[in-house]
């Protein structure tokens, strides 16, 4: 076995050889920091802290120790929690722990990760993906995601929320696991578990904002934030003003603390066209760059990104194949394509894509985002994005559906709850047989019959504000017109609108779950052997044509080795009302095949057909 840790200035570190603990607390407007210590089974001491000219408070402590509690007392005479801490047994307002990394023992020591090509990416939230909801149930289900053909787990934001449940987006310790779930060795224990399995394991973090409540910056750190930009939650987060240069190395080492300390495989940042950071670099990059000069050394380390402004230039690769920041970026503009096509909502943003989303589902497979600079009508004309045809399929997750696209709907419906049951299971063929990485959001894989809702546990008066604003939200939807039908949308607050986000695993063995947890399992065995070996060499987007529903999408993928010919893969499906007949057959080897049949050298596709084949390339 062995241990694991990442060095920090910030918050509390175990001293070696028993030397106590060092506190550190940047806060350049307070004068003065106490230190409120209590030992295990002892009384609490306070102790002033040593200010410098640049705002650091720092105190060593000889008699410290793991367990130990303590918060920081403020000149106003508020007590708060440490911005840094490890480990906040009583939740955000309360006392923070001292934790020692080294007590974990690691047995991962050969895992050298996964490229990032390999990677089938399950995402889930640690409290609804299981009945108990911590840590070590989600571990004692990892055999299963195993087995069915997953690579990579992705956990939904982890870091201390107010309240016992909460997405995890409105986290306001970004160091410390929500103790709802466990505690810092249960997670250990989980990714270590993971490894075991071949699994990798992706980390959710949002970089963007603090949540609404519990986030104490504010009051004693005004530096932490730039009024300069404003956001949805006041303040921007400092990555581009004065006093910038600390704030920048609080995420950098929370980033490098989660993948060394906590042996994760990569990030997942969230919405960073949320950030504003004039700099250059840009803190996505510099994050790079960090972890590619620690970590990334030693094993593969993927830095995965949720952003709306479709940015390729964030995802370019270096002369090398390399991406230069982020590793991939979420798709939503498959997703937005397919849920038109088979659910037939135009609504919001799906207006987008309502004008022909056979041809925006087939332009998203073959060159990842649909907008690269064009208009928006929903954005009123806006231009978005940048030409992703350069750009590697594997810069891409690309999935059915997310927490996003699930959660934010007044009652969490899942897609296979609202769409057509024929065209899902055709394009559900069509991502994980395509080469962009997929993604399933938890229970997909068995349709699963439960939503997941958005829920939260915030105190009282922050709470009937939320409960007010998302019924509000959806005011302006004819189906929630009228303050009766409003008033059945699900409470965020309730506990139950959490109880009923849970996943039941006994589905799986339902007759009609077990059909779709079957036809994934095989489609991911067909993707593992025959479309996987050949991506490592793959880059730049492939081609497509659609015409009368029936899509066409074409990439040239590989070589298996330098200096050998690759191979191209064909998709041929059909979202059409009527079958199609006299469609002539990609060439290749059938890899899959599903609604069509062959009719004297052409074939007959039926509504729903998916139809996939691979050509090995021969040399001269």
């Amino acid at each position: 076995m062995s241990t694991r840790s990442h060095h920090m200035p910030f918050g509390a570190t175990v001293q070696a050889g028993g030397g106590g603990v060092e506190f550190a607390l940047w806060a350049p407007s307070e004068p003065s920091v106490v230190l409120e210590h209590r030992a295990a089974g002892g009384g609490a001491v306070s102790r002033p802290m040593e200010r410098d000219h640049r705002g650091w408070h720092r105190l060593l402590v000889p008699q410290a120790g793991h367990g130990d509690r303590y918060s920081y007392l403020l000149a106003n005479g508020s007590r708060v929690p440490d911005p840094a801490s490890r480990f906040n047994p009583d939740d955000v307002h309360g006392p923070s722990a001292v934790m020692d990394p080294h007590r974990f023992g690691w047995t991962d020591d050969a895992w050298r990760g996964r490229p990032w090509e390999e990677a089938v990416v399950y995402e889930l939230h640690v409290g609804a993906f299981t009945q108990e909801g911590s840590f070590d149930a989600a571990r004692e289900r990892l055999g299963e995601l195993a087995e069915l053909g997953i690579t990579a787990i992705e956990l939904m934001p982890l870091a201390d929320f107010p309240g016992r449940r909460n997405w995890g987006y409105d986290g306001v310790l970004p160091f410390a696991p929500d103790a709802a779930y466990g505690t810092p060795d249960d997670l250990k224990a989980l990714v270590d578990a993971a490894h075991s399995l071949g699994l990798m394991v992706l980390l959710d973090v949002v970089y963007n904002h603090f949540g609404p409540e519990g986030n104490h910056l504010h009051a004693y750190c005004p530096e932490f934030f730039n009024p300069g930009h404003r956001t949805p939650w006041g303040a921007a987060i400092n990555f581009d003003g004065p006093g910038s240069r600390t704030v920048r190395d609080f995420f950098l080492h929370n980033a490098l603390y989660w993948i060394e300390e906590f042996r994760f495989d990569g990030l997942r940042m969230d919405a960073v066209h949320a950030i504003h950071d004039e700099t250059r670099p840009h803190i996505v990059r510099e994050i790079r760059e960090a972890l590619d000069a620690g970590p990334a050394r030693e094993r593969h380390i993927h830095l995965v990104v949720e952003n709306d402004a479709n940015q390729a230039s964030m995802l370019v690769r270096d002369d090398h194949g390399l991406p230069v920041a982020a590793t991939a970026q979420w798709n939503d503009d498959l997703h937005h394509a397919v849920h038109v096509l088979a659910t037939g909502e135009r609504d919001g943003y799906y207006a987008d894509y309502a004008d022909d989303p056979v041809c925006r589902f087939a332009q998203a497979l073959a060159e990842g985002f649909v907008y690269q600079g064009q208009p928006s009508l929903f954005r009123q004309g806006e231009r978005r994005g940048e030409s992703s045809t350069q750009l590697p399929p594997q810069a891409f997750v690309s999935f059915l559906q997310t927490h996003d696209q699930v959660g934010n709907r007044a009652f969490g419906e899942r897609i296979h709850a609202l769409g057509d049951p024929v065209l899902l299971r055709a394009a559900m063929a069509c991502l994980l047989l395509c080469p962009h990485v997929p993604m399933l959001f938890m229970g997909d894989e068995f349709a699963a019959s439960t939503p997941f809702q958005y829920f939260c546990d915030f105190g009282p008066e922050l709470a009937a504000a939320v409960s007010d604003g998302r019924r509000s939200e959806f005011g302006g939807f004819a189906a929630f017109a009228d303050e009766a039908a409003r008033a059945r949308i699900p409470d965020p607050n309730a506990e139950s609108t959490f109880l009923a986000s849970k996943l039941h695993w006994r589905e799986r063995g339902a007759r009609a779950h077990f059909a779709r947890l079957s036809e994934v399992t095989q489609l991911l065995r067909l993707r593992q052997r025959f479309v996987v070996p050949w991506l490592a060499g793959t880059a730049g987007a492939g081609s497509y044509r659609c015409e009368n529903g029936l899509l066409r999408v074409q990439w040239s993928l590989g070589p298996l080795q330098h200096g050998q010919p690759g191979a191209r893969l064909y998709l041929l499906a059909h979202f059409g009302s009527q079958p199609a007949d006299g469609v002539e057959p990609p060439p290749g080897a059938v890899i899959h095949s599903d609604g069509t049949a062959d009719c004297q050298g052409s074939l007959r596709c039926a509504r729903g057909a998916a139809h996939v084949t691979l050509e090995e390339l021969h040399g001269a």
